[in-house]
């Protein structure tokens, strides 16, 4: 589907980016139009352009790893949690959401490498029992369709049957995944989702024989000596970061920042989004990607070969029209290749990506001319931190005069910001709450199914107020208050979730025929993604 119609061109830029996660999923990159340029920036001023971003944008914490040839540096600011005085360090593990996908793509190329895979493989023959909503689908996807995007899902679709925490298993949510009806036909386009790349979690482990979580630390982060790393989003050591967002007003990315008492977990995404990693671990990640899948002179992780395909474009991505103060880097193309994107920025190809779960950001960014890398990790939704960062970064390794990249992403994002906060305070004239419920209240109660989600059940609670469950969403629960005719918003008990109005379409003879629901916010992230569920009630059996 194409969900960005409903957004501002701001909005649409930023959130097509922001998390592909979970996810958070994903993000063009965008420069700023400044009236003078100054050259690029030495080392020491990285630390000051840093410290002047997460002052602008309030970010707590922050660790950068840069990769040029042979050397590795690490860069950390900050500290771990507001309001607590352990600091970041090049220990310090963060959630990296979406840019997970690459180990799973290098999970996959290893498997390729020893010929228990091919990438034009058809699914169904390795994983049995797979099956998408469309027949050809099902049996026409191919090891790389998993990967690439274009499966026909909508962007996001899905993403409810493990956000923000679910009880399904990656096998349920595998067969489930052909209850997602498409929002368009097989490789007829670019839409993000994260579903698929669970699927292929599953595939790595019905040809290794090792669950993903096993193959990835065996073969990838064991031989990297990546010993930070922990392959579980619900991992708690002693150095690991504490989620920060926005999130105390009704627009969120507005206010002061807090942290999250609401955050991703459970095993059921990993393959989309799970890894937790330092920035120290970040070094070797980044050089094996420029080394092309070697370790050291007489031992690879992957072959040359397969580091061609992991970088090899597969799925063009539309460009659209930047916002006036990102247009000086606008990309002339853009394509989504194995986990990793390709595209220009300046005149410059760059292969990178974008992650993010609910309270952390992060960027990897590859140079492959000037044999360099970098990777930024955020413990807070600070985007105009981590987007500022990127292109100074950019700039200052290229060689590049470098803009007011702060100045221009605040200006962004402060104007996406104030148009949702506008949007949601809707005139009072054009809301009649005196009009509907049509039904008593008791006749909304029951259980609701959607095909891909599976239930949701509608109460009372003491007060008489409706109450709504999530049934496969362990905790996400809370009450319906009316808006107007047949239509409710929910508020979540559980903190940190977005909102969303619910409205109940009756059949002719005054029964509900269908609950549907769509985010209260406009800038809500697409894996809220409530608009693709369609509820339908479950009948007493006779």
């Amino acid at each position: 589907m194409n969900r960005r119609s409903r957004d501002n061109a701001a909005g649409q830029t930023i959130r097509r980016h922001w998390r592909r996660s979970a996810c958070v999923a994903l993000l063009v990159s965008w420069c700023a139009v400044v009236a003078a340029s100054q050259p690029a920036d030495s080392t020491p001023d990285l630390d000051a352009f840093a410290r002047k971003a997460m002052q602008t944008f309030d970010t707590p914490g922050m660790a950068v790893t840069v990769v040029e040839g042979d050397t590795i540096a690490t860069h950390t600011y900050g500290v771990r949690k507001l309001d607590n005085a352990a600091l970041v360090d090049p220990h310090t593990i963060f959630p990296i959401g979406s840019n997970t996908k690459a180990f799973t793509t290098a999970a996959l190329a290893i498997l390729v490498d020893q010929g228990k895979l091919r990438w034009d493989d058809r699914v169904g023959d390795k994983l049995p029992g797979f099956r998408m909503y469309d027949a050809y689908a099902s049996s026409e996807m191919t090891v790389t369709d998993l990967l690439v995007h274009r499966s026909g899902l909508g962007l996001g679709e899905g993403d409810l049957m493990m956000f923000p925490t679910s009880d399904r298993s990656r096998a349920q949510l595998v067969h489930d995944i052909r209850y997602l009806k498409p929002a368009h036909s097989f490789r007829g386009g670019y839409d993000y989702d994260n579903v698929l790349y669970i699927v292929a979690g599953e595939l790595v482990e019905a040809v290794s024989g090792q669950s993903w979580e096993d193959f990835v630390q065996q073969h990838i982060l064991d031989p990297l000596q990546m010993h930070d790393t922990k392959t579980s989003i619900d991992a708690t050591p002693p150095d690991k970061v504490s989620l920060h967002a926005k999130n105390t007003t009704a627009v969120r990315g507005v206010g002061p920042q807090a942290v999250l008492k609401t955050v991703m977990t459970g095993k059921v995404f990993a393959p989309a989004g799970a890894l937790q990693v330092s920035a120290a671990d970040m070094g070797p990640w980044l050089r094996l990607q420029l080394d092309s899948g070697k370790l050291d002179k007489n031992t690879r992780i992957f072959s040359e070969k397969a580091a061609q395909m992991l970088w090899t474009p597969q799925t063009l991505i539309p460009i659209s029209a930047a916002p006036k103060p990102l247009a000086l880097a606008q990309p002339q193309f853009e394509a989504y290749a194995l986990g990793f994107e390709v595209q220009d920025y300046r005149g410059h190809k760059i292969i990178t990506h974008l992650g993010g779960v609910l309270g952390g950001v992060s960027a990897v960014v590859v140079i492959p001319e000037k044999h360099a890398a970098f990777a930024i990790m955020l413990n807070s939704e600070d985007v105009g931190t981590l987007f500022a960062m990127r292109e100074h970064l950019l700039d200052t390794l290229l060689g590049l005069p470098s803009p007011d990249w702060i100045a221009s992403y605040k200006q962004v994002f402060d104007e996406v910001n104030a148009g949702a906060v506008a949007a949601l305070k809707t005139p009072a004239k054009s809301v009649h709450p005196e009009r509907g419920p049509s039904l008593p209240l008791a006749s909304y109660l029951g259980t609701y199914r959607d095909p891909w989600y599976g239930t949701a059940t509608l109460g009372r609670n003491e007060k008489g107020a409706l109450t709504i469950s999530f049934d496969r969403s362990p905790g996400m629960h809370g009450t319906l208050e009316h808006v107007q005719y047949d239509t409710f918003r929910t508020h979540w008990s559980m903190p940190d979730v977005e909102d969303a109005y619910v409205t109940f379409a009756l059949a002719p003879d005054g029964s509900i025929d269908q609950m549907t629901m769509k985010p209260v916010s406009p800038i809500a992230d697409f894996s809220w993604d409530y608009q693709d569920l369609r509820f339908t009630p479950v009948r007493a059996s006779k």
